[in-house]
């Protein structure tokens, strides 16, 4: 019973605690002090083992040339279809699609899955094949894709 009641007290002391003070106990003297200070902080972020979400993914680098350079290296040589060759400022570039209709511009030297473009004429590029399904040749093998005269 004892325990009841210092029970009830202690909970009554912390209610009226909670409990907003009336106007009757400020006019008879009691002042609030109602400042709050808050400190003003920045944003913070805790990952746990998480990826953080205001990083730069690309950190800098174009994913315009990336794109570019790894999408031709995963074409093969079969898959790329002759659209056009365009000459700009004395150099040839080859204008190629790949199986999805996605266009690629080419120029001597760059690689595909299987080879690399040996050279770009006027009416024709010449791919060189140095790997098939993944296993490379024992004699590289040229293919020549070509522009007809109707099609230029």
């Amino acid at each position: 019973m004892k325990k009841r009641i210092v029970l009830l007290l202690v909970a009554g002391v912390i209610c009226l605690g909670t409990f907003p003070v009336s106007a009757q106990d400020v006019d008879q003297g009691t002042q609030l002090d109602t400042r709050i200070q808050i400190k003003p902080q920045g944003p913070t972020y805790n990952p746990e083992g998480r990826r953080d979400p205001f990083r730069d993914l690309l950190r800098g680098q174009d994913l315009r040339e990336k794109g570019k350079t790894r999408g031709l290296q995963q074409l093969a040589i079969e898959d790329a279809v002759l659209i056009g060759i365009a000459k700009h400022r004395g150099k040839l570039t080859a204008i190629i699609n790949d199986s999805q209709g996605y266009p690629y511009y080419i120029k001597t030297g760059d690689n595909f899955l299987d080879g690399f473009v040996l050279n770009v004429n006027d009416s024709q590029v010449i791919f060189r094949q140095t790997k098939q399904r993944g296993i490379p040749l024992s004699s590289p093998k040229d293919i020549v894709k070509e522009i007809k005269l109707e099609e230029r």
